[in-house]
C-alpha cells in the first residue's frame, strides 16, 4: 500500500448564477475552514445545480490534482483562479495522486469517512466559461487529466491537514487514466479488447457503464 497523502483543502460551493439565471452552477467552490462533515451525497456544505449529471452516490466527491495547475498554468498563463484551490470546481485538492496512480474501485479512509472510486470526471463547457473563453474541457480530455469521483462507504469527517490512505485496491489494471481514455478520449477505436474487459469492474458508476454500453454497440 502506498504512504498516506496530505490534504491540502476541502472546497464546497453553493449554487449560483453561472453563465445567466438560465445556467446555474455550484463550480465555483472555496476552501471549508475545519472538518466537514462526509455523508452519503457528499460534503455539508456543498451543491450540484443540475442533479441529472452531477452529484448523487456516484458523484458525491470530486478529487482533483493540485498536481497538475503547474500544466494548466503553462497553458492558460497565470489565470487568478489558478493561485487558489478549487479552480476546477474540485472538492479535495492534494498532491501525489494523479489519474495514472489513482484506480477505479480504490478504496480511501478520508479523513475519517471511508471512500470509493466510481469513476473518472467527464469535463464540460462549464469549464471553458469557467476560464474567460479558453479550450480548457478539450485541453483536460486530450491529456487525460480530469479527476475523478467518489462514493461515499461510511460517512465521517474530513479537513484540510488530514490524510488519505488507500485501504484496498481490487482493480489495480484500471487505473483512471486507462479507463477516461477508453470511454472519453477515443481509445476504444483501438482497444475493443479492452473495453469489453472494463466491464468486469462491478463498482464502475452507472453513467460510464452505460458509455461502455454505447460504446461496444458502435
Amino acid at each position: 500500500m502506498t504512504s498516506p497523502v496530505p490534504i491540502l483543502s476541502v472546497q464546497c460551493g453553493k449554487v449560483r448564477s453561472f453563465q445567466g439565471p438560465d445556467n446555474p452552477s455550484a463550480i465555483a467552490k472555496s476552501p471549508a475552514e475545519g472538518p466537514v462533515r462526509v455523508h452519503r451525497l457528499g460534503l455539508d456544505g456543498d451543491e450540484q445545480a443540475d442533479l441529472r449529471v452531477h452529484g448523487g452516490p456516484d458523484k458525491a466527491i470530486h478529487h482533483y490534482p493540485h498536481d497538475h495547475y503547474a500544466f494548466w498554468r503553462g497553458v492558460l498563463g497565470e489565470h487568478p483562479l489558478l493561485a487558489q484551490y478549487g479552480a476546477f470546481g474540485e472538492n479535495i485538492a492534494t498532491e501525489g495522486m494523479t489519474e495514472e496512480t489513482v484506480c477505479l474501485g480504490d478504496r480511501y479512509r478520508l479523513g475519517s469517512a471511508l471512500v470509493e472510486v466510481s469513476q473518472g470526471r467527464q469535463p464540460c463547457w462549464k469549464l471553458d466559461h469557467r476560464f474567460d473563453g479558453q479550450p480548457v474541457n478539450a485541453r483536460m480530455v486530450k491529456a487525460r487529466i480530469a479527476g475523478w469521483y467518489y462514493r461515499v462507504l461510511e460517512e465521517g469527517a474530513v479537513a484540510a491537514g488530514d490524510t488519505i490512505a488507500l485501504i484496498d485496491r481490487p482493480h489495480a489494471q484500471w487505473t483512471i487514466a486507462r479507463a477516461f481514455g477508453l470511454l472519453i478520449a477515443g481509445d476504444h477505436k483501438r482497444d475493443r479488447e479492452g473495453l469489453e474487459a472494463l466491464g468486469e469492474v462491478a463498482m464502475l458508476a452507472e453513467p460510464w457503464a452505460k458509455r461502455r454500453e454505447q460504446l461496444l454497440g458502435t
